[in-house]
């Protein structure tokens, strides 16, 4: 085991593996924020759940960490619509304020540098 791996890259591996199983666990969240002018939107959140805990796993191998950081980056621009939607469609924001919402937006970005970070 390569004890010189950044624990930083574990942590971003497990809060992708989290929030991949939570489309799981509650889904009805995840179909909530998904614009509607996106086709079948069951199957897209869970191919967008098993993509994330497949790349949170890939980021703990450190053989395959650069390309799940790649497939990371990819996940964090296709869900981008889903953030935007939610800002711009008030049942969509889930009550959360205008103020949070607009925040989401740049913290996209902050979440795809972090990731470019490994790649």
């Amino acid at each position: 085991m390569n004890f010189d791996f950044p624990w930083h890259l574990y942590l971003m591996g497990a809060i992708y593996m989290l929030a991949g199983l939570n489309h799981f666990r509650n889904p009805r969240l995840y179909l909530r924020i998904m614009p509607s002018y996106l086709p079948k939107p069951k199957l897209l959140n869970y191919v967008s759940g098993i993509a994330e805990v497949i790349l949170g796993i890939g980021l703990c191998i450190p053989l395959v960490s650069p390309i799940a950081a790649w497939g990371i980056i990819a996940l964090l621009i296709a869900v981008f619509p889903a953030n935007l939607f939610m800002f711009t469609n008030e049942k969509a924001g889930m009550g959360l304020s205008r103020t949070i919402l607009l925040l989401r937006l740049p913290l996209q970005m902050a979440l795809i540098v972090w990731a470019y970070c490994y790649t």
